[in-house]
């Protein structure tokens, strides 16, 4: 009995072992498949820097062509040659250089049409150095519409792609070419012009210093400075520019609304504007056509000198200054900088928070408007040494009825000052202290 019942169990642990080896080596066919489909496989892996050449070609619309210029930066040469953003098209080639699919779906196609890859309707061929090329086919959504089918050109496999996939890379020129209708580069500027009806403004650059050149020098709000320029360098073809002949003539029987001319190191680039209606038309010296761009370029003209016209007294800025006097009438406060501390003309170290309420005072010191006469009999004078002795500014106070009127050294402009900022101005000088004073 023990001599068979060792037979019987040698025969199941026989059956047992063909059984696991009959399972490894006969899987079922769709397990393949069912590994392929959780594993997104990679349909391109593309250096960017490597292209030289890119074709969109459609099934319905235009075909873009882009090549690589010698300086590196992409142009479209079709449907018409224009400049590239090269931003954009560098998003539309990072949207295929390390693409993956979601998943295959059929790993040896014989009949496209039932994927809409007969004849794609996308297909994106991308050409290297080595005149190595590759394409992409795109054709129908996926019932769910949240996918697209794609393949690549000699290679049997379908896969599927995310749709977003394919709208990233589905760009006309209109949306790959450069948008801004004046090219320079911001930082590149050193002379800004707007003309007008009633008004010839003209701004020039040293470093990174703004000043009124034209109506007369004068000095100028750097910031307002920069917001123009910002504006103009931000200047771009607005949606319904497309229709070249309509925009041409909404701009030619518009109103001129002025001129601005930018100039740089590679020369000068000038914008017209003029209005039709609600709608602001824009030609361009260095972009062939006519363009409605947004209403925000009016407000550039709505500005007049005085709005780009510094009203600050004192430039030293957040700096703190080596050196401040105010004289005012017999009185005289001294105070001057070593290292952290502030010391008087007697060589005593004072409270730094008094000194700090006189500076920020003086900084925040501007005029309401600027006056034409009433200076005279000053009876404040305030001298600040700053930029490590290099920069000394003097502005004098005198009063004019209700109000004061500051003037700067070597400067004929009048600034009108608010009687209460004056106040503040005469009261934090006398109240700074010694530090020991300050204590008790």
């Amino acid at each position: 009995m023990r001599i068979r019942g060792l037979y019987i169990a040698l025969l199941v642990l026989g059956l047992l072992t063909g059984l696991l080896y009959w399972s490894n080596h006969h899987k079922p066919a769709n397990d393949s498949v069912k590994a392929s489909a959780d594993t997104p496989p990679k349909i391109l892996s593309i250096n960017e820097a490597d292209l030289i050449k890119v074709d969109l070609h459609r099934k319905e619309g235009e075909q873009v062509a882009l090549v690589r210029g010698a300086t590196g930066s992409w142009e479209i040469v079709a449907p018409r040659p224009m400049t590239a953003d090269q931003s954009v098209v560098a998003s539309m080639l990072g949207n295929v250089s390390t693409l993956n699919a979601e998943r295959v779906v059929d790993e040896k196609a014989t009949n496209l049409g039932q994927y809409g890859l007969q004849a794609p309707v996308l297909q994106l061929d991308l050409t290297s150095k080595n005149n190595k090329s590759q394409k992409l086919l795109m054709g129908d959504n996926t019932p769910t519409g949240s996918a697209v089918y794609a393949m690549i050109a000699g290679d049997p496999r379908v896969f599927t792609v995310a749709s977003y996939t394919k709208s990233g890379i589905d760009k006309t020129a209109n949306d790959l070419r450069d948008k801004r209708l004046l090219t320079l580069e911001p930082d590149k500027i050193s002379r800004i012009e707007l003309k007008q009806k009633n008004q010839d403004l003209e701004f020039g650059r040293n470093k990174e210093e703004w000043q009124i050149v034209k109506p007369e020098p004068l000095r100028a709000d750097s910031s307002q400075v920069a917001d123009l320029l910002s504006k103009l360098t931000q200047a771009r073809m607005e949606a319904g520019s497309e229709d070249q002949k309509a925009a041409a003539s909404a701009f030619a029987s518009g109103a001129p609304v002025g001129r601005f001319q930018i100039t740089g190191e590679s020369g000068a680039q000038q914008l017209d504007v003029r209005k039709n209606k609600n709608d602001y038309y824009a030609k361009s010296s260095v972009v062939a056509g006519i363009y409605k761009v947004s209403s925000e370029i009016s407000q550039a003209f709505d500005k007049k000198l005085d709005d780009f016209r510094n009203k600050k007294l004192f430039d030293f800025g957040f700096d703190d200054p080596e050196k401040v006097e105010v004289r005012e009438g017999s009185k005289i406060y001294g105070f001057g900088r070593k290292g952290d501390d502030w010391l008087s003309s007697e060589g005593k170290k004072l409270d730094s928070s008094g000194v700090q309420q006189l500076l920020g005072n003086l900084r925040s010191l501007r005029a309401t408007k600027f006056a034409v006469s009433g200076f005279s009999n000053p009876e404040m004078e305030v001298r600040v040494t700053s930029g490590e002795g290099k920069r000394v500014e003097r502005v004098q106070i005198a009063p004019s009825g209700k109000s004061y009127i500051g003037k700067r050294e070597n400067d004929s402009t009048l600034y009108e000052l608010d009687s209460s900022a004056v106040a503040d101005l005469q009261k934090s000088a006398a109240a700074v202290k010694s530090a020991e004073t300050s204590k008790k």
